[in-house]
């Protein structure tokens, strides 16, 4: 079968030192399965799936090492841990006691998703890796804070409660700039992909300004929001998990308006 173009006459950026320009990008096989960039050949699904299944924020081949995809395992890490923390923080069921999380927090979303963020640093996805390793550390912090081995709720007790909410708020702004900072850099991805670390930020910034602030309401938002955020983790999950060889239901990937002429 003979190769088909796919680009417009419009040259691309050339891709070494000595300026050799890639004029076109070629596809062959059934159903365009290939795609040729310069010298190198990837199949099409390598290119066009690789975002929220996998946190690649960009079009990208697949990686050096073969290991198994460890995205869908830090998402849900990360997604069950919202739930459960997100419902108490939006008083489901009248509930005003989170701790239950700790436990949860502690091994799933913080021991797991740091594994899994560590995995993809071993699968060159810088972005995937620095997200799950930072949001494991943000679970694992949070379990310590109410772990009372750790004596850091004890270290406030004969102080102005003033000083705890405070610098409760100030754990949680941090959290809320990185978090801005990675949704920076999804503005290529996909609408699931910029959704979740977009609605990540404004969870993080409503729980802050609650603390601050001490309005429940403003914490029971960012409960709500949480939720929220939990199933599009899940669904991101989901995305990197179903194939064609084991669901009938795999999640299509809509790309963002900046994202639909990215091809390298």
């Amino acid at each position: 079968m003979s190769d088909k173009e796919i680009t417009s006459d419009e040259p691309i950026n050339s891709v070494d030192e000595e300026q050799h320009s890639l004029s076109r990008i070629y596809t062959s096989g059934a159903n365009n399965k290939y795609i040729y960039i310069g010298r190198q050949k990837f199949l099409r699904d390598e290119l066009y799936e690789a975002f929220g299944g996998t946190l690649q924020p960009g079009l990208a081949p697949a990686a050096s090492h073969k290991f198994a995809n460890p995205a869908p395992l830090g998402l849900s890490a990360f997604a069950l841990t919202t739930f459960v923390l997100s419902m108490a923080n939006a008083r489901a069921q009248g509930v005003r006691t989170p701790n239950i999380v700790v436990g949860l927090a502690f091994f799933y979303g913080g021991l797991v998703q740091l594994i899994a963020g560590i995995w993809e640093i071993a699968l060159e996805n810088t972005f995937g890796g620095t997200a799950l390793c930072s949001y494991g550390g943000f679970w694992l912090s949070f379990a310590a804070i109410h772990i009372p081995w750790f004596g850091i709720l004890d270290a406030y007790k004969d102080l102005d409660n003033d000083d705890l909410q405070n610098m409760l708020g100030f754990f949680l702004l941090g959290w809320t700039i990185f978090s801005f900072g990675l949704t920076l850099c999804t503005l290529k991805s996909t609408v699931m992909f910029f959704g979740l670390f977009f609605l990540v930020s404004i969870v993080f910034l409503l729980l802050s300004i609650g603390e601050f602030t001490g309005n429940v309401s403003v914490t029971r938002a960012a409960g709500v929001i949480g939720v929220i955020v939990s199933l599009i983790a899940w669904y991101n999950a989901y995305a990197g998990v179903a194939t064609k060889e084991n669901s009938y239901f795999l999640a299509k990937a809509i790309n963002l308006p900046t994202n639909e002429r990215t091809l390298v």
